[in-house]
C-alpha cells in the first residue's frame, strides 16, 4: 500500500505540473491548424506512386475541452524519430454528439487522404478524441480509411467519474451503458483497422481503470497497461510516445499485433 500510495503522490505531482504547463501552451493550439496544401493539385497519371513501404500519416485528436497544444512533444517525437506526416485536429469545444463530431472527423480524413496521396492513414486519439475517432471507425466506415487507431486514455465502456459532469451531454455520452457506448458494443465484423489502446493504472479519469482497454470480439485490439503515470502525461511522456512509435510501426494488423508492447513502466 506505501508503494502505491507514493507512486499516486509522484503521479499527482506530475500531472498537476503538466496541468499547468499545457495551461501555458493552451492559447496557442486555439486556432485550427494551418495544413500546407489546402487546395491540392492532382498529380499526372503517370506520375511516380509513393513507395510502398513509406509511413502513413497520423492524425492527431484531443480530448474534451482541449486542443492541439496538448500533442506538441508527441507530434516532435513522430516527426523527428518516426520520420511521419504528422498533423492535429481541432473539434470544436461546443461539440455535444459523438456520432456528429464523428462524421466531422470523417470530413476531415478525406482531405487529409487527398492531400497526402495516402488512401489510409493513422489517428492517435486521446480521452474524448479516441472515442470519437472509434466511433468514426465502427459505425461509419472509417476502417476503410483508418490503418491503426491509436487511443490514449478512452473511455471505451463509458467512465463513472465526477457524477456532477452529467449536465454535459457529451459526457452523459461518454457514461456506461449510454447510447454510443451500446452502439460500440455492437458487431463489427470485417473492421479493418488496427486498435491500440494504453491505458494507466493511476488514471483517475477512468472509472474503472479498465474501460481504458478495447474488449470487443470484432476488432484487431492489442491493450497497452502504462504503469507510473496518470491520464494528462498519457500524451506528453516520452516512454507513451515511444510505445506509439512502435506501435504506429506495425505494418499487417493481426499478425503483427502481437510484437506491440503488452506493458510500459514509466515511475
Amino acid at each position: 500500500m506505501a508503494g502505491v500510495s507514493v507512486a499516486l503522490l509522484k503521479s499527482t505531482a506530475l500531472e498537476l505540473a503538466i496541468l499547468a504547463g499545457h495551461l501555458l501552451l493552451y492559447p496557442s493550439g486555439i486556432a485550427q491548424e494551418r495544413w500546407a496544401n489546402p487546395n491540392p493539385v492532382r498529380p499526372p497519371a503517370d506520375a511516380p506512386r509513393l513507395p510502398a513501404d513509406e509511413k502513413p500519416p497520423v492524425l492527431l485528436l484531443h480530448g474534451f475541452i482541449d486542443n492541439r497544444s496538448v500533442f506538441v512533444l508527441l507530434r516532435r517525437a513522430l516527426a523527428q524519430h518516426g520520420g511521419r506526416r504528422v498533423e492535429s485536429l481541432n473539434y470544436s469545444p461546443l461539440t455535444c454528439d459523438i456520432p456528429t463530431a464523428a462524421a466531422l472527423l470523417g470530413r476531415h480524413v478525406e482531405e487529409f487522404c487527398e492531400r497526402s496521396g495516402r488512401p489510409r492513414i493513422d489517428i492517435v486519439g486521446h480521452s474524448l478524441g479516441g472515442l470519437i475517432a472509434r466511433y468514426y471507425v465502427q459505425r461509419l466506415g472509417g476502417d476503410t480509411r483508418i490503418r491503426t487507431l491509436i487511443t490514449l486514455g478512452t473511455p471505451h465502456a463509458g467512465t463513472r467519474v465526477a457524477p456532477l459532469a452529467n449536465a454535459h451531454p457529451i459526457v452523459r455520452q461518454m457514461r456506461p451503458g449510454s447510447a454510443v457506448i451500446e452502439e460500440l458494443k455492437e458487431p463489427a465484423p470485417g473492421c479493418r483497422t488496427q486498435f491500440v489502446s494504453f491505458w494507466s493504472d493511476l488514471d483517475q479519469i477512468m472509472v474503472p481503470l479498465e474501460t481504458a482497454c478495447v474488449d470487443h470480439p470484432d476488432l484487431i485490439v492489442q491493450n497497452v497497461r502504462v504503469t507510473g503515470i496518470g491520464h494528462l502525461a498519457l500524451p506528453v511522456h516520452p516512454a507513451v510516445a515511444n510505445g506509439i512509435r512502435q506501435a504506429l510501426d506495425l505494418t499487417e494488423p493481426g499478425a503483427d499485433a502481437r510484437e506491440a508492447p503488452s506493458g510500459l513502466t514509466v515511475a
